[in-house]
């Protein structure tokens, strides 16, 4: 969460909850989103973060 904080917002990441990182990345899968049968482009990695993948 830091990291995306750093390096989207450059900003100190104490200011934003990690509900807001949440809710943008919610935000990107669904206009990511090409057809319903197809998996998300944006995949969580528990105790890692986000990746995106192709």
């Amino acid at each position: 969460y830091e990291m995306l904080l750093d390096l989207v917002w450059h900003e100190d990441y104490s200011y934003y909850s990690r509900k807001a990182i949440n809710n943008h990345i919610s935000n990107l899968r669904k206009k990511l989103r090409v057809a319903p049968d197809l998996p998300d482009y944006v995949k969580s990695v528990y105790g890692v973060g986000y990746k995106f993948e192709v």
